[in-house]
């Protein structure tokens, strides 16, 4: 049945939430909710007021100093003019320059940067067209692998138990554990502000109704987090703040408590584990004379012994279900809690059982603890990329800073390679990445940066060329994840802003010039590539004896029902039931506990079993706070953070810091008043928040304020409040290279110097 598109608006869909959207008189947005949602995300509101925001990018424009001097390093990135320029104009510019590039240092110099959030759309997803263009025209690019919330876990979790997909978003499902579970050992908390939020779009947000269920079952929710918010009230979920960074030490010592009081399931280590003996004896302390017990994990841990002793006997009582979420493995030695996790979970002897055993990131998006739908969804081809070389993705800098140096990953040792151009469309590196005057830097050492974004983040205030793109709000697309049981014709809901163009369209003006179009477009407009990718799904939902409408019909109705999957426990259940059957992708087919592969990598940083490692930055006298860097709850990263939503969460215009009421005590601040923080790489200002839901030594400010730089001093201040203006830049070890941004220590002080005014939605010069 057709839509009545006049009352209800036209259907589109986000990362955080399907809706439906009906532009006013005004210019602003009306933005309702998909009404089988039972609690929608409010980031939905960011999306009032985007449209024509003077934040968005209105014309082409090239740097000044690029224009006059040329393409070479500059420090003046960030900081200088621009000269708005037609668009045929800036397409020879970039078309020329990527050809000089190319034929003078091969396509390996060249970066392709993206990240994959830019829209829930499955044919403008700017990574897709990026990836796919470069390898058209240029032949291919240097990547990056893994990502910023699971880059320590996603390379050594294939180590220990084979598929990460199976681990993390194909395994309990929250249907489970409404029925099933009888305690959650939540390390790192399950926020509901990170589970609305699944890339491809969410339909129905259920976390906080399925917590809500177990709960009222008499499930036992135990959130292991410096922060009592990091599970929703309906959740009545116990907190255990140990020191942040400590839970390795805890969990070992739970399993000396499972071991000592022979609580652990030995039959399950024997039949589905490997490398229980070579762990437990470090557990023991027989393989380092010390002895991992609960008063050993005290002095580390801030958690007295008996919690700890209890713990772990209730664990072993029932349906137990051990969760590790992205925080903890963003951050020095990240990768130990999510093995710990998995041992621990082991010892219990409930991996593969309904509601039990071991979730890596459960509730860190809206992807987990679903069933996959187990269907082909629309996508996009990215091409063949002739580039064998690429670097972890939290490695940026490192690689244009030091071109050519060797560094350690996953096993192998790598060069970074010498990169001359980056081309960066659907993403801002100034919001994921650490230490953002050192990412400065480092892009001042290239020859020519590209961005194509729809507005001015802090990206594109540092690249040479800047190219508007519209928002997905401006186009026509297919909105679909793999588990929802939705998919969603996008429509667009504006005409595009100023001059901005989608990046299709782009990218096709670039290939054109470079004669590759035939090759890229394979002679589809928007249109046709909409009906060639809805076709995989609708031949599939056919093939399987669903309703299968064509093109027009899924357009006209805005979305179609795609078939409920059955909840079978996926792959982990099938090993339960049969390891020799079902074997896991490892090279034992068991759980690794132990792994001779790792420890065959030598890594000091991450040796062949779980263990506690000290870390190289701990509080001091002059930075004696922790500084947790979670995830915002008005925003997506840095998307939209001049939307309705983000500002209403700021407090004078400012990103929100909060603390525990004895370090506000003792630093004489008070709620409301603004702040800087401040560590070894920078500071940044923000207003303070007193909460007693803050541990004692912690302050917790979110990434995504767009970074707003002054100098004060002589000192780089961010007076908005990023706060990876002072996180640290280092991986979490040899082998997953991921980001540890999560934790860092710092110090923090009223702030009664100079007040100026945000300009960080401001576009910068123009003439």
């Amino acid at each position: 049945m057709a839509r009545d598109e006049k009352d209800a608006g036209l259907p589109h869909s986000s990362h955080w939430g399907r809706f439906d959207g009906r532009l006013l008189d005004d210019g602003r947005l009306d933005v309702r909710a998909h009404p089988d949602d039972p609690d929608p995300s409010p980031i939905l509101g960011n999306f009032t007021d985007a449209l024509r925001h003077r934040a968005r990018i209105a014309r082409p424009a090239v740097r000044r100093g690029w224009l006059e001097d040329g393409p070479g390093p500059d420090d003046r990135r960030g900081r200088d003019a621009y000269v708005e320029v037609p668009w045929d104009e800036v397409l020879d510019r970039v078309a020329g320059e990527l050809e000089r590039v190319r034929d003078a240092h091969g396509p390996q110099s060249v970066f392709g940067g993206s990240y994959g959030w830019a829209s829930a759309g499955r044919f403008h997803h700017a990574q897709s067209q990026l990836h796919r263009f470069l390898n058209t025209a240029l032949g291919g690019y240097v990547r990056s692998v893994g990502s910023y919330s699971a880059g320590a876990s996603t390379f050594l979790l294939p180590h220990l138990m084979g598929s990460y997909e199976a681990i993390s978003r194909h395994n309990v499902t929250w249907e489970q554990i409404a029925q099933h579970t009888d305690m959650i050992l939540a390390f790192g908390g399950m926020a509901v502000k990170n589970s609305n939020i699944a890339a491809g779009g969410i339909s129905k947000h259920i976390e906080r109704g399925m917590m809500a269920r177990a709960a009222s079952r008499g499930a036992r929710f135990v959130n292991v987090s410096p922060l009592r918010g990091d599970f929703p009230a309906e959740a009545r979920a116990e907190w255990i703040a140990p020191t942040p960074g400590t839970d390795t030490a805890m969990m070992l010592a739970m399993m000396h408590v499972l071991d000592a009081e022979d609580l652990a399931d030995r039959a399950f280590l024997e039949s589905h584990c490997v490398g229980a003996d070579r762990l437990l004896a470090y557990v023991r302390g027989e393989a380092d004379g010390t002895a991992k017990t609960p008063d050993w994990a005290a002095t580390i841990t801030g958690i007295d012994a008996a919690t700890i002793t209890g713990l772990a006997r209730d664990a072993a009582r029932g349906r137990t279900l051990v969760t590790v979420a992205h925080s903890l493995q963003r951050a020095e030695h990240g990768e130990q809690p999510v093995w710990a996790g998995l041992a621990l979970a082991a010892m219990l002897g409930q991996i593969g059982a309904p509601g039990g055993g071991y979730n890596y990131a459960l509730g860190s998006l809206g992807h987990t603890g679903r069933v996959p739908v187990g269907l082909p969804l629309p996508t996009l081809s990215q091409g063949r990329n002739g580039v064998s070389a690429f670097i972890p993705c939290a490695r940026i800098a490192d690689m244009l800073l030091d071109p050519g140096a060797s560094f350690d990953f996953n096993g192998a040792t790598m060069a970074y390679p010498d990169i001359r151009l980056v081309y960066w469309a659907g993403g801002n590196p100034f919001h994921h990445h650490q230490d953002l005057s050192r990412l400065a830097r480092a892009f001042a050492r290239v020859e020519t940066l590209i961005v194509q974004d729809f507005a001015w983040t802090a990206s594109a205030r540092h690249a040479d060329i800047v190219l508007p793109a519209t928002m997905s709000l401006e186009r026509e697309d297919i909105g679909a994840a793999s588990t929802d049981t939705r998919i969603v014709a996008m429509r667009a809901l504006s005409t595009p802003f100023a001059e901005a163009r989608d990046d299709y369209r782009i990218f096709r003006g670039l290939a054109e010039r470079m004669g590759c179009d035939a090759e890229f477009s394979e002679g589809r407009d928007t249109e046709g590539w909409l009906r060639h990718l809805y076709e995989t799904t609708r031949a599939a939902l056919e093939a399987g004896g669903h309703a299968a409408p064509d093109f027009d019909a899924f357009r006209a109705a805005g979305e179609i029902a795609l078939p409920n999957p059955v909840d079978d426990g996926g792959l982990l259940r099938a090993f339960r039931t049969d390891p020799v059957a079902h074997p896991l992708a490892t090279p034992s087919g068991r759980i690794e506990l132990f792994s001779e592969t790792i420890d065959g990598f030598g890594y000091p940083d991450c040796p062949g079993h779980p263990a506690w490692l000290e870390r190289e930055e701990v509080p001091s006298a002059e930075y004696p706070l922790w500084l947790v860097s979670n995830q915002p709850a008005s925003r997506l990263h840095s998307q939209l953070d001049y939307g309705a939503a983000s500002q209403a969460a700021k407090r004078q215009g400012r990103e929100v810091a909060s603390l525990n009421p004895a370090d506000a005590r003792n630093r004489n601040i008070s709620d409301g008043e603004l702040l800087r923080i401040r560590s070894p790489r920078g500071a940044c200002l923000a207003a303070a928040k007193v909460d007693d839901a803050v541990a004692a030594g912690v302050v917790n400010l979110p990434t995504g304020a767009w970074y707003d730089p002054i100098e004060i001093d002589g000192q780089r201040i961010c007076r908005h409040g990023n706060p990876n203006a002072v996180t640290r830049d280092a991986g979490t070890s040899r082998l997953g290279q991921g980001s540890t941004g999560q934790l860092c220590c710092v110090e923090v002080e009223r702030w009664d110097g100079p007040i100026d005014d945000i300009r960080a939605f401001d576009p910068p010069v123009t003439g």
